[in-house]
């Protein structure tokens, strides 16, 4: 679905990411963990370009996104991204919010595409809030409205930036719960979390980052449970 091939990614003199290299097949559930400051998120953003790679490529469902010919606004219509503070319209409400794309891009007529929202609301519990605004709703509902407003656009894959870390924690597990259900249904995904216990059921693969690098991947199962790199061990004994 994505390779990445010697990612490179600098802010002025300031190197964040060096040398990566990495894929995600149809169907994996990527997680990427790491300590702040370790490049995940700057990885995430680059996978779609909402982040600019100062060097190297990006290879998604077959394309190069990195070469001088491609529509990122129409690929960017495969990739969902979930942000860490939402990012929904408060001017409008959740069911122009989750129509808007949709209409706009001309993938669905308006009607098509509210009945499309209204399905995709009863599926995370919030059909009830159609006609409110983001300012009406709670943190957990907003990023539940999120994560479907990504999948109105019938996304490929969905890229996940820690979804969770902006919510109170009572609302964290309501989250979590569609993000097991998408990742039930088989959808390709690429998440950054702190969330352990996520990474532990759901994840194909688990990234470690730090220093702007991939230190180790693994299962699960390996990565957790029996850590090679010391930079691995000494993380996750101050998280689990």
């Amino acid at each position: 679905m994505i390779t990445v091939n010697h990612l490179y990614k600098s802010f002025g003199d300031h190197e964040v990411l060096h040398d990566i290299n990495e894929h995600i097949r149809p169907g994996e559930k990527v997680v990427i963990i790491g300590p702040s400051g370790s490049g995940k998120s700057t990885f995430l953003r680059c996978m779609n370009l909402l982040e600019e790679p100062t060097k190297g490529q990006i290879i998604f469902d077959g394309q190069d996104i990195t070469g001088k010919g491609a529509n990122i606004n129409k690929i960017r219509q495969q990739m969902g991204m979930v942000f860490q503070h939402f990012n929904l319209f408060p001017n409008l409400s959740i069911m122009d919010n989750l129509t808007l794309a949709p209409v706009r891009s001309h993938m669905m007529k308006k009607e098509e595409a509210a009945e499309e929202a209204l399905r995709l609301l009863r599926r995370v519990g919030l059909e009830d809030k159609a006609d409110s605004y983001p300012g009406q709703i709670s943190g957990g509902q907003k990023q539940r409205i999120a994560i479907v407003r990504s999948l109105a656009m019938k996304p490929k894959m969905m890229l996940f930036d820690e979804p969770t870390s902006a919510l109170d924690p009572e609302m964290v597990g309501e989250v979590l719960e569609v993000m097991r259900g998408l990742a039930a249904d088989g959808m390709t995904m690429a998440v950054v979390t702190h969330e352990m216990g996520f990474a532990r059921g759901v994840a194909t693969r688990v990234l470690f980052m730090d220093g702007g690098g991939i230190m180790e991947q693994g299962t699960p199962d390996d990565l957790f449970s029996n850590p090679k790199n010391p930079r691995t061990k000494e993380f996750l004994s101050k998280v689990l």
